[in-house]
């Protein structure tokens, strides 16, 4: 018997194993690598080396404008912000700048400033950086504490789809990503937090403090 690194709710419902163990929660319905399976710091880090993602990369520009257009478009002139998990290339927050807004980059491996965890921000980006989380509850509620009232928390990541799609995933075989958000799971976390919620196509989601 496990216990839902978001929730909190027991489950030994494995739906799926290669290399590593997929368990099901029945109540968010995020599926999860139990901790033991998870690399270490050093392991994961050597991964996150490999990207090559930069500002001056019009692809990779185009990819961040599925969150960036729905963000901007219900930001106040000069907002404050923090891009959490921003990688060895900060580009979101380069794109968000050139927007008008302020944004500060933080990142564990990168841009380790945890006095930036201790601020208050209009909105808080965190693209491609759930999945890898090792203790998504925790790790989520930080960044939702950090959010001035009606502010913004705007993520990117894959939405899971369940046990019937999940064996063909590719998702899956990153070794750094351990948890699997569908939209059950946002829609749990925005009741926890009662909070708005909106998605935006098949990865890309908003959430605000109300």
């Amino acid at each position: 018997m496990l216990s839902c690194p978001l929730c909190d709710t027991n489950t030994e419902d494995q739906i799926f194993q290669d290399d590593r163990e997929y368990y099901l929660c029945p109540v968010c319905h995020l599926i999860f690598v139990p901790s033991g399976q998870h690399l270490t710091p050093a392991e994961e880090k050597s991964r996150y080396d490999l990207h090559r993602n930069n500002p001056d990369d019009p692809a990779y520009r185009h990819f961040l404008g599925r969150l960036l257009q729905p963000l901007v478009g219900r930001l106040t002139d000069g907002s404050q912000g923090l891009d959490f998990g921003c990688g060895p290339g900060p580009t979101l927050s380069v794109m968000l700048e050139e927007a008008g807004h302020k944004v500060e980059v933080y990142d564990p491996f990168y841009a380790d400033n945890r006095g930036l965890l201790k601020g208050q921000y209009d909105f808080i980006t965190a693209t491609e950086v759930v999945e890898h989380l090792h203790v998504p509850f925790a790790e989520l509620n930080l960044l939702w504490s950090l959010l001035r009232p009606e502010g913004y928390l705007g993520m990117m990541t894959k939405l899971s789809t369940g046990r019937d799609t999940f064996a063909g995933w590719h998702y899956k075989n990153d070794p750094t990503h351990v948890c699997f958000f569908s939209r059950q799971s946002f829609k749990w976390l925005a009741d926890h937090w009662q909070a708005g919620l909106e998605f935006h196509g098949n990865d890309v989601i908003l959430m605000r403090k109300t």
